[in-house]
């Protein structure tokens, strides 16, 4: 792939945690001919490990100080009640990165765009990668979506990455900071990794930290600081984006139309009624976001729309499996939370919900809104 640059010579590395992510890690970097080290808490991963060509030594008990770095999984705790490698390279003052890290101190030449937020990530990643690429604009997604960025193939001429980055992933990335960011929306989560409020919102900020442009939609009192934070820092051209308020010299959405402000003057530049797959105000924050990143290409707005209109979305994520006589069948089984679960509820009316849960805390709070809009729920 990408991992064959000098800027990694002489460099060895530990890898914690090997599931998907850490053993791409490791076959690239054994590759490449770069010495690794390797351990997990589970045997059947540490033999896939050394079947890539990896040492095997428990980390959590060894001297770690000759390493360049600890390559840690997004998955293991690293803050709050850290995992015990974490403490032990900490004792020995090494670092801790990720994958995304990695690769971007190898120094792929491409330009950037990290995503991240509680909800919507995916969507939005999804959505940008498919609209640049109808615009003319060759890109690649990978990250948190599914595909992590040393399996990611990526063709000679292709001009952007698009990540959807994880608060665990940002966590994991001292120096890494996107061209363009993108923070769609902040609510309570991940808590239990985090243990505070403060602390995940700490976690998202670190995407807007240094150089180039950041868009933010501005419509939680998280995000909402989190844009006057930037916006005084003045290192990064911030730029607001909302689905709950007008924007003076920005875009926002009302009823549903995506409006520009420019000298006190709205111009309407599209709608979304009729495109199934970006229905409700949580996906026309998630187009708002992308629409305003590809006029950062310079990109014509009805060139724009016209991708929009053929996004096919994604699977598991208020997907359109099929309409029978107006009857439309929607697969939303990613939404895991009651939070995710309204988004969609939100949208349609007249609905037939099965649902199977395992109770999370606060169980079904808050969907009580929706129950006018509910015929029957069948629950599993």
């Amino acid at each position: 792939m990408l991992v064959h640059s000098s800027a990694l010579n002489g460099q060895s590395f530990a890898v914690f945690g090997l599931g998907a992510s850490g053993l791409s890690v490791i076959r690239e970097l054994v590759s490449a001919g770069i010495a690794v080290t390797a351990w997990d808490d589970k045997e059947e991963n540490i033999e896939k490990a050394r079947q890539l060509g990896a040492a095997i030594e428990d980390l959590t008990v060894i001297d770690l100080s000759g390493f360049s770095s600890l390559v840690l999984a997004p998955g293991v705790p690293y803050t709050f009640n850290p995992h015990p490698v974490v403490l032990n390279a900490q004792k020995h003052n090494l670092e801790i990165i990720g994958d995304i890290e990695l690769l971007h101190r190898i120094g792929h030449g491409l330009k950037t765009i990290g995503i991240t937020g509680t909800n919507g990530k995916s969507t939005t990643t999804a959505l940008m990668v498919h609209a640049l690429n109808q615009c003319g604009v060759k890109a690649v997604m990978g990250g948190n979506i599914g595909v992590n960025v040393f399996d990611l193939d990526i063709p000679a001429d292709n001009q952007v990455l698009v990540l959807e980055i994880s608060s665990y992933q940002m966590d994991l990335c001292p120096t890494f900071r996107p061209d363009i960011s993108v923070l769609l929306n902040i609510t309570p989560d991940h808590l239990d990794r985090n243990g505070s409020m403060e602390d995940y919102v700490a976690a998202k900020a670190k995407i807007l930290e240094g150089e180039g442009t950041a868009i933010i939609a501005v419509d939680d009192d998280f995000t909402q600081k989190l844009f006057d934070q930037s916006f005084c820092a003045g290192a990064r051209k911030t730029c607001p984006v909302s689905t709950t308020q007008p924007i003076i010299e920005g875009l926002y959405v009302r009823d549903g139309r995506l409006i520009e402000n420019t000298k006190g003057e709205d111009v309407v530049l599209g709608s979304f009624d009729g495109i199934e797959t970006l229905r409700g105000t949580h996906n026309h924050q998630n187009a708002l976001c992308v629409y305003r990143v590809l006029r950062e290409f310079d990109l014509p707005h009805d060139k724009i729309m016209d991708a929009f209109q053929t996004y096919p979305g994604l699977i598991h994520l208020q997907y359109l499996v099929r309409n029978i006589n107006q009857v439309r069948y929607i697969n939303d089984s990613k939404a895991t939370n009651a939070e995710a679960a309204a988004k969609a509820l939100s949208s349609y009316n007249n609905i037939y919900w099965i649902l199977g849960v395992r109770v999370k805390d606060g169980g079904l709070r808050g969907l009580g809104e929706f129950t006018s809009k509910i015929k029957k729920a069948y629950v599993i």
